[in-house]
């Protein structure tokens, strides 16, 4: 009901060419927003792209490591329970590296949704405390504006 009767003040104050406040704040916001929103999935892409190639780079790097190690790590022999060894602290690293991922991605996900509910909250407020307003604003200009009667 509340957007009927800003819709109307909207297309009312524009024919009568008057400004209104509310409306350049929200034009202005709405138009930011928009722009915002229609610039996230490039945003999202780059860097999809951008850690693509970092993969790719490492992934090219230890294509290059097996041809070194063939041509020279092979030649010194290297006793294979100390590469037993590199392989268990690696795949430590490994799985320690990849619960962090997880973790940051469950926070993330987290927070972003706790802010979510924040603004939902703080618009749900705003909305009564308006309603509010706009109830008690209304009360007190029928007080001011009618005359007391005289007995």
């Amino acid at each position: 009901m509340s957007e009927t009767i800003e819709k109307t003040e909207s297309k009312s104050n524009k024919q009568e060419g008057t400004l209104s406040i509310c409306d350049i704040m929200k034009e202005n916001t709405s138009e930011i927003i928009k722009n915002m929103e229609s610039k996230m999935p490039s945003l999202f892409q780059t860097y999809s792209n951008l850690y693509t190639e970092y993969l790719h780079m490492f992934d090219d790097g230890f294509r290059t490591c097996y041809m070194a190690e063939k041509e020279f790590f092979d030649k010194l022999n290297i006793d294979q329970g100390i590469l037993r060894q590199i392989k268990e602290s690696s795949e430590s690293m490994r799985k320690n590296c990849i619960e962090n991922i997880d973790m940051t991605a469950k926070f993330f996900d987290e927070y972003v949704t706790m802010r979510i509910s924040a603004i939902k909250s703080f618009d749900n407020y705003a909305h009564v405390m308006m309603e509010s307003y706009a109830k008690m604003f209304s009360q007190f200009s029928k007080t001011a504006i009618t005359p007391p009667t005289i007995r």
